[in-house]
């Protein structure tokens, strides 16, 4: 079964070599798509699963077998995440060594999660549309998105779409991403988590407050982006003079330039915590006037 799926794996790579790139899909088409052909599901030529020297598990795979085979309830297991494919399927983006027991067993129909992940293309389109000359960096899962009580969240959406948009939002950070914006700054968030672009950026329409930038799977975006990291930063410090980078306790001016940079705490003893940022960069202004 190995050499099986191992020849399969191959001749994936190999008709797709090439001529294969993810594309954005509509959001009716990720609402209603849950289930999927196992056969339309192709590998990422560029995962870590692909590479000869280092290749699957097939400990993993078949641990993953022995579970598939007696479970039953495609709803009880944890879906893979993928993306339209051209010229035709969709390309995997994780679960690379479920997707490949599937196929061992036999799996018809499995679940999925079809999202419209951040790329370097999005990336650069972004930069290019900046608003202002000065940015704030957040990161959603850690920082604006939470898990709290009443009086310390944002007040849920109405319905449909409090179905629709399942996470909690920090109690002020609506508010705060308004006077960011008064200030003259773009906002710019990035998660590790595989949410798709336009679901980040509606969700905080709906809110009545603009984000700019968004990079999902950023931790995937780190080894699989073309883009290196000095290239974004390059592109960064030629629109942009500074980023704040916000998170639970502090707020970090960076002059994208030099790289030089100040760290104010956030002391939530003096009032809540988008209130103290707010205080915090209503000092730079004052600055501007002195």
């Amino acid at each position: 079964m190995r050499e099986r799926f191992q020849d399969y794996l191959k001749n994936q790579i190999e008709i797709y070599k090439g001529i294969a790139f993810p594309v954005k899909s509509g959001p009716l088409k990720r609402l209603f798509t849950s289930k999927v052909d196992v056969m339309k599901l192709h590998p990422n030529p560029d995962d870590e699963f692909t590479k000869p020297e280092v290749g699957p598990s097939y400990r993993i795979i078949s641990e993953y077998e022995q579970f598939f085979r007696t479970n039953v309830n495609l709803y009880a297991e944890e879906p893979l995440i993928i993306e339209k494919m051209h010229p035709d399927g969709y390309m995997l983006i994780n679960g690379h060594h479920r997707w490949a027991a599937y196929y061992n067993v036999g799996r018809k129909k499995v679940p999925v999660n079809l999202v419209n992940l951040t790329h370097d293309a999005d990336i650069k389109e972004m930069i290019k549309s900046a608003v202002h000359d000065k940015r704030v960096s957040l990161d959603l899962d850690e920082v604006v998105f939470t898990k709290g009580d009443e009086g310390t969240v944002e007040k849920k959406l109405m319905f449909p779409f409090n179905r629709m948009y399942k996470e909690d939002i920090r109690l002020g950070v609506p508010a705060l991403f308004h006077n960011l914006a008064k200030y003259g700054y773009d906002i710019w968030v990035y998660t590790s988590q595989y949410y798709s672009m336009d679901y980040v950026l509606n969700y905080f329409k709906h809110y009545h407050v603009k984000i700019n930038g968004v990079i999902t799977g950023a931790e995937r975006q780190k080894s699989l982006s073309a883009m290196s990291r000095s290239d974004f930063d390059s592109l960064i410090a030629d629109t942009y003079k500074y980023t704040l980078s916000i998170d639970n306790d502090s707020v970090v001016r960076i002059n994208t330039r030099t790289k030089e940079f100040e760290d104010f705490a956030i002391d939530k003893q003096k009032g809540n915590w988008a209130d103290q940022i707010m205080t915090i960069i209503g000092g730079f202004n004052e600055e501007k006037t002195e």
